[in-house]
């Protein structure tokens, strides 16, 4: 995946331009993007502030260990089943 040129906090200011009144537009051609991006980024981090988006990060990190350990679980369980299933 892409690396954005923006990080998250930057984003959330370009987010905020909008509802003091400026137009979509005049922000996506001020910041270079396009109307898809900044609609994306809307969908993504609308109505948050830099504290809950450091919550979500830490939540999203926190979820990716998880996964990881449940995949490892999982292939040790079949490992187990199998060699379970040749001594019989």
């Amino acid at each position: 995946m892409k690396k954005s040129r923006f990080s998250e906090s930057q984003i959330i200011k370009i987010l905020k331009q909008q509802e003091t009144g400026v137009s979509v537009t005049d922000i996506c051609r001020e910041h270079g993007i396009s109307q898809g991006t900044f609609y994306g980024w809307k969908s993504k981090y609308s109505g948050m502030d830099a504290p809950q988006l450091k919550q979500m990060k830490d939540m999203e990190r926190e979820l990716a260990q998880y996964k990881k350990i449940v995949a490892e679980l999982t292939l040790q369980n079949t490992v187990l089943k199998d060699v379970i299933e040749k001594k019989l």
